[in-house]
């Protein structure tokens, strides 16, 4: 009866440390950087240069169309997890506009906005301003200059500078200043925009 018992507890223990091992091993930050590189093959990145990594495979299914509006809003909330690294939210939605692009939708037909608050506010700041705070520069700033460069809106929410006490002059150029991410989102939804969470 002894042995029976301690080799359940053995199989317990055991059960705990391989979940708490594999959770471990399915978060790990290395492998959640890890990003297929433009010379691994068949990943490209068509629009935005170096982001946005994608696999293409013109017989997949529900493939972006010429003929629809192609227009999208992306909510872009969460943090990177470190200040330097890029966030992957928005490597995301550089993700979202390869792709298009590689179906054949020129960029210039896409309407995208995003609109950041929350964690990813500080991914808005210019370059002293993040290095001030978080003593690196501004991993950012090169994507979301390539994003405006194709023409897709990154819009930063008042409510959230004020929020995180970061003044309006602190934000980068090459992003907008929007009311709110909320009526930004709801405003582009009631002028036919889907909504992506990224």
């Amino acid at each position: 009866m002894r042995s029976v018992v301690i080799s359940v507890a053995i199989a317990i223990a055991g059960g705990f440390l391989g979940a708490a091992l594999s959770q471990r091993i399915m978060h790990s930050p290395s492998q959640l950087e890890a990003m297929p590189l433009e010379s691994d093959s068949g990943w490209i990145t068509p629009a935005i240069k170096g982001y946005g990594n994608i696999p293409q495979d013109s017989r997949s299914g529900f493939q972006p169309s010429l003929t629809l509006s192609n227009k999208v809003v992306f909510k872009v909330s969460r943090g990177a997890a470190r200040p330097a690294l890029v966030n992957p939210a928005l490597d995301q939605v550089a993700r979202v506009v390869n792709t298009y692009v590689a179906a054949g939708v020129p960029v210039q037909q896409l309407k995208f906005v995003v609109a950041v608050n929350g964690e990813a506010t500080s991914a808005m700041l210019d370059n002293a301003h993040f290095r001030q705070r978080f003593g690196v520069d501004n991993p950012n700033l090169v994507l979301i200059s390539e994003l405006k460069q194709q023409g897709i809106d990154v819009a930063v929410c008042d409510q959230a500078l004020a929020w995180h006490h970061y003044k309006p002059q602190w934000i980068a150029t090459s992003v907008t200043h929007a009311l709110s991410a909320l009526t930004t989102i709801s405003t582009l939804q009631n002028k036919g925009y889907a909504l992506l969470i990224m």
